[in-house]
């Protein structure tokens, strides 16, 4: 019978040592299997952050022992609390050759690509269909929605501490540009394109030409194409050197134009 999240709960905050390993374990396996997540939607929308999710994780790593962990071609040595993902071919996701890894704890969705060097890191949620291109990151506790590309060198920050932190949300659809980084707990909307390049952190002031406004939630809108932009400052000094500083900008919002330059090509699923 499968143990349910209060239950796992439970035994992670218990004082006896081998309720708290078995709720790790059981932790780990609703993790793998989806069934868990570190920050999950509520009924208006808003993504809300599991704090005991990520609690039971750092009791992962502070009771790890170092130990070898068994892979081809070569051997990695990590905490034995966190081995690599366990993957069969019945799981329908395309891990291509090359350097890749995936941490145990991390979900990956049906018809997920996994184009090398990439790392997704525990607690991480990658929902199905999205592609995780080269030199790409999603760490730990992020949550990626569906049929979602993640471009070469983009970077999706994690976060385990602080337990209640809300992690890096991509949600269904969305296009991010090369090179790319998402850092400190901020949402992307669905179906929302970032050029690349892209810069977005938790205090990020983002410019909407199109509404004329400023958004400091570090929240990107549904839909909203977002390209790298810079601000003068107006200080003397500044205006004297030419200083100006990043600013990320939505210059419009999603079109079938945009539509058919971000769709992702069917032959390579």
């Amino acid at each position: 019978m499968t143990p349910s999240r209060s239950s796992i709960q439970e035994h992670l905050e218990s004082n006896d040592p081998d309720l708290q390993a078995l709720g790790f374990d059981h932790l780990i396996e609703g993790l793998n299997t989806g069934r868990i997540r570190a920050a999950s939607q509520d009924a208006v929308g808003n993504w809300v952050a599991h704090a005991w999710v990520k609690r039971g994780l750092l009791y992962g790593f502070r009771t790890g022992k170092l130990g070898e962990l068994a892979a081809a071609p070569a051997p990695f040595f990590d905490k034995h609390t966190f081995p690599l993902k366990p993957l069969g071919v019945n799981d329908q996701v395309r891990l291509v050759p090359g350097g890749s890894s995936i941490r145990t704890g991390a979900y990956v969705g049906a018809g997920v690509i996994c184009m090398p060097p990439m790392y997704i890191n525990t607690g991480a949620y990658v929902d199905e269909g999205t592609m995780v291109d080269s030199h790409a990151l999603v760490g730990s506790c992020a949550q990626i929605g569906k049929r979602v590309h993640l471009s070469a060198a983009v970077q999706i920050g994690g976060v385990l501490e602080p337990p209640g932190a809300l992690p890096v949300i991509i949600e269904d659809d969305s296009f991010i540009g090369g090179g790319c980084g998402i850092y400190e707990g901020c949402v992307v909307r669905e179906s929302a394109v970032l050029a690349p390049g892209v810069i977005l952190t938790g205090s990020t002031r983002l410019y909407d030409l199109v509404h004329e406004r400023i958004i400091e939630t570090g929240e990107v809108p549904p839909r909203a194409v977002v390209v790298p932009g810079s601000r003068d400052k107006p200080d003397p000094f500044a205006r004297e050197h030419g200083i100006a500083t990043y600013v990320p900008v939505i210059v419009k919002y999603r079109d079938a134009r945009t539509d058919a330059a971000t769709e992702l090509e069917s032959a390579l699923r």
